[in-house]
């Protein structure tokens, strides 16, 4: 009080941290003296903070005020407090003052009164003027009489002034517990008018034991709220945790241990000890903060893997100097210690680290061996891989991952749970591109580069079905649709056997090994039925019944219809049984073993090279080549006695059915032309219903008759072949033969010289042929009827009868004379030339005989007579004299 300018200095200081540092501290620093006084005692902080009309009291537990206590408090910077303690700067107490000028310090061991008015009258008494900053009320204290509230060790009462509204002010503090709670652990709770803010802190065990932290990360609790906290040896980090999830801090400010302005973009809230100025708002300048981010990793690595990235700083620019080089320090430490969780179970350093974006649980553990430093599936999501390298992970992409899967060696499950878990991140052409050397395993127990190589078997099922070493077939256990999608080839099973891969093999009998016989075989047994494969399979070796090893195509299956029909030295053997057992007819016929007849099938075929028995003389019988051929084969292989039988077997099997129906094909032909049944030719008999050629053709007499029409006579005559069988049988006297038979038959033969089918020159003449009367006479003898009137005269005892039109072919085919050629006759009774338009008769005789008249007038006879050569007169109906002159006899009766 002797010193004018310490007392300037002190009013100065004291207003300006008032008005400046402190002037929104109260509870700040009343909390931070309570806990250096319960630190101090040993015991658990608490307060409490009330109103008593306009007295604002704020109590605590812990050490009482001493004499050095009471030192501090009325001295600026003058702190009685040890290193340990939160407020060692002698100034925290001022911040009552912004409340008012009346402050109350009680306390068990003495209670002092802080006044504006007792220090003025105190200045005036010492002769000092007022400073211009005001009076500085905390630097005299005066005694006090009341004790603290019951129960509590020190209580500060301050009056407030007019100005202050306690009720806001109320609602600032209790904005402010949750933090204070937080920063200052000396306290453990906060009873702001009458409401008890608590906190308990505890080991994580939730995060330690279920999710996979490590020891040290406790549970912060304060009412609802939790944090996770991990503690360096200088800093605190809390997490904020909702429903069990670290949610990451956005903007915080450093905490030293209470609130500074320095802000942070920190994920978690920093609690720590560095050197601040005077006011507890900035860093005091010149000091280090080394040691604040020390061990930050460590704090990291105490979070169950799954949820570490939530301390990662994310990215963006500091908010400012400090929090620069805070994100610096805990940048470093995260690079150079081990704290990213690994697939194997093992924390490393992120350059020691990969990360596969996007990557699954599933596919992380699947690749865990493949790749080194593998990060958790966890932690793969594409929004962390930014995060991850910037502390330094390397990022893959899915070709260097490809890259060093080149090589692996694993079952086909393992590539399918590949695929599997690999498959949601080929999402267009891109990635599609970068997976395409992708290793595919086949069942032949090789490895390949890329799927586009490859063909997937679709009708095999989910069933290995063992090597098939001459086609890149992929493992049915490791067929996914990630593969069809990066190009490989879907294929039956019978497209695999028909590779010409595996004909070139079954050509060289270095290449043909019991294995590959069972693989074709064990393929064989997929088809699902007698499905018929290449012809070249046929030479597949197996064994037949007596040990031998043949051709599939030479052997026939056990009581197969086909062994029932062949001549008794055919080139067929048997097959084992232990074949039929051990694969099934099914698979066995597929290559060529015989059920029924085998038959050939060829697009655009390029001549008669397919081993077909008289195959040169049906190619030379066809107008063009054939377009395709499918032929039955071994047809001159059955015994002629068996051809009913074989006849049913052709008809029975859709394949040789569909040949045999083909009248223009090979089967047919050769089937008109050689099978017999009852010693006839096929071609030489006739479909029952077919009456054309009744009497010189049979009867086919068969189950299956109805069936045959390709492979029996027309009701034309089609060719060489069945001209000759018509003129034998109708030169066979044995054969009963009706004149509309004989007619329609000679009319058929014409028809087809006429057409071009048949060449006069490739026919023998007949020996005899057979008259409209059915009688068999000489073709010197008879008379091919070539006009209609000549009907008359000619004997129906050598008149041949067909076509009128086509007379002159018949009798080239017949090799007989024409009517007209032989009869000679005159008219030699007298007529009346008569208009045929007028009479009656004439105009019927022009209907029924289907002569067109040559002119309007025609001789009418009463009785027409012509005279023959020989002399005879003969009577007539109507006669066409070689000038067209037409006579008609009204005596002729028109019927």
């Amino acid at each position: 009080m002797s010193s004018p300018t310490r007392l300037r200095e002190d009013a100065a200081t004291e207003a300006d941290l008032v008005r400046g540092g402190y002037r929104d501290r109260v509870l700040t620093e009343m909390v931070q003296n309570a806990a250096d006084a319960a630190g101090r005692a040993g015991v658990p902080g608490r307060v409490r903070v009330w109103v008593d009309g306009r007295h604002l009291h704020v109590a605590n537990v812990g050490a009482p005020l001493t004499r050095s206590g009471l030192t501090a408090l009325a001295a600026l910077r003058a702190s009685d407090k040890s290193d340990g303690a939160i407020g060692r700067y002698g100034v925290g107490f001022t911040a009552t003052r912004a409340l008012g000028d009346e402050i109350e310090f009680r306390s068990r061991t003495g209670s002092v009164v802080f006044g504006a008015d007792r220090t003025r009258q105190a200045l005036t008494v010492a002769g000092l003027t007022e400073p211009e900053a005001g009076i500085p009320v905390l630097r005299l204290p005066w005694p006090g009489a009341e004790p603290p509230t019951e129960g509590w060790d020190s209580e500060v009462v301050v009056t407030a002034r007019g100005d202050v509204d306690l009720t806001r002010l109320l609602a600032d503090f209790e904005s402010e517990v949750i933090d204070l709670l937080l920063e200052v652990e000396g306290v453990e709770s906060i009873t702001l008018s009458g409401n008890v803010f608590s906190r308990v802190t505890t080991s994580n065990r939730s995060a330690v034991g279920a999710a996979g932290g490590r020891p040290g990360l406790e549970d912060v609790r304060i009412g609802d709220l939790v944090w996770w906290q991990g503690r360096t040896d200088h800093s605190r980090w809390l997490m904020p945790v909702v429903d069990g999830y670290p949610r990451p801090v956005r903007e915080d400010v450093l905490r030293a241990p209470t609130r500074s302005d320095e802000t942070l973009s920190l994920p978690a809230v920093l609690v720590t000890d560095v050197p601040l100025q005077p006011d507890r708002r900035r860093i005091l300048p010149g000091s280090s903060l080394r040691d604040v981010a020390a061990g930050y990793a460590g704090v990291v690595r105490t979070f169950p893997p799954p949820l570490r990235l939530s301390m990662v700083p994310r990215l963006g620019l500091a908010t400012g100097p400090v929090d620069a080089e805070i994100r610096e320090l805990v940048g470093r430490d995260l690079m150079s210690s081990p704290w990213v969780p690994t697939v194997v179970g093992d924390d490393v350093r992120p350059s020691d680290a990969a990360v596969l974006p996007g990557a699954s649980t599933e596919l992380s553990e699947i690749l865990s061996d493949v790749v080194p430093g593998l990060v958790i599936g966890d932690l793969a999501d594409p929004s962390d891989t930014s995060l991850l390298a910037s502390v330094g992970v390397h990022v893959l992409g899915l070709s260097r991952v490809v890259e060093m899967l080149s090589g692996v060696a694993r079952d086909p499950e393992w590539w399918r749970s590949l695929y599997e878990a690999l498959a949601p991140l080929v999402r267009d052409g891109v990635h599609a591109e970068e997976v395409a050397a992708l290793p595919v395993p086949l069942t032949d127990g090789r490895t390949v580069t890329g799927p586009r190589t490859a063909i997937v078997l679709r009708d095999v099922g989910d069933e290995p079905i063992g090597r098939v070493s001459w086609a890149r077939v992929i493992h049915p256990a490791a067929v996914h649709p990630l593969l069809s999608l990066l190009g490989a080839q879907d294929a039956r099973a019978a497209d695999v056997l028909a590779d010409p891969a595996l004909g070139a093999l079954l050509e060289d009998d270095d290449y043909v090994t019991d294995e590959l016989v069972d693989e074709v075989l064990t393929l064989a047994t997929r088809l699902g039925g007698s499905t018929a494969l290449a012809s070249t399979l046929g030479r597949l070796p197996l064994e037949d019944a007596d040990g031998e090893v043949r051709a599939a195509d030479e052997l026939l299956l056990p009581n197969s219809p086909l062994a029932t029909v062949l001549v008794a030295d055919s080139p067929f053997g048997l097959i084992a049984s232990s074949l039929v057992e051990r694969y099934g007819a099914a698979a066995l016929r597929s290559v060529g073993v015989g059920w029924t007849f085998a038959v050939v099938r060829e697009d655009a075929p390029t001549g008669p090279d397919h081993d077909l028995d008289d195959e040169e003389a049906w190619w030379d019988s066809l107008p063009d080549e054939p377009d395709s051929l499918l032929a039955v084969r071994d047809l001159d292989l059955v015994d002629e006695d068996a051809w009913p039988a074989a006849l049913t077997v052709l008809l029975d099997d859709p394949e040789t059915a569909e040949a045999a129906a083909d009248r223009f094909g090979y089967t047919a032909w050769w089937l008109r032309r050689h099978a017999r049944i009852d010693r006839q030719r096929l071609g030489t008999l006739r479909l029952p219903a077919h009456v054309v050629f009744e009497g010189l053709l049979d009867p086919l007499e068969h189950p299956d008759a109805d069936r045959t029409a390709s492979l029996l006579a027309p009701e034309t005559v089609d060719g060489v072949d069945l001209a000759r069988t018509l003129l034998d049988r109708l030169a066979d006297d044995r054969r009963r033969v009706s004149p509309a038979v004989a007619v329609a038959t000679h009319a058929a033969l014409a028809a087809a010289v006429e057409s071009g089918r048949l060449d006069v020159g490739d026919i023998e003449p007949p020996a005899a042929v057979r008259s409209v009367s059915g009688v068999v006479c000489s073709p010197d003898d008879a008379l091919v009827l070539d006009r209609a009137w000549l009907a008359s005269v000619v004997d129906p005892a050598v008149m041949v009868l067909g076509a009128l039109e086509s007379a002159e072919a018949l009798a080239d085919v017949l090799d007989c004379r024409t009517a007209s050629s032989a009869v000679a006759a005159t008219v030699t009774s007298v007529g009346v030339d008569t208009p045929a338009a007028s009479d009656p008769a004439l105009t019927v005789a022009s209907v029924l005989s289907g002569l067109r008249l040559p002119s309007d007038i025609v001789c009418v006879h009463e009785e027409l007579t012509v005279g023959l050569d020989d002399g005879r007169q003969r009577g007539v109906p109507f006669w066409v004299e070689e000038a067209g002159r037409v006579h008609v006899s009204r005596r002729w009766e028109w019927r």
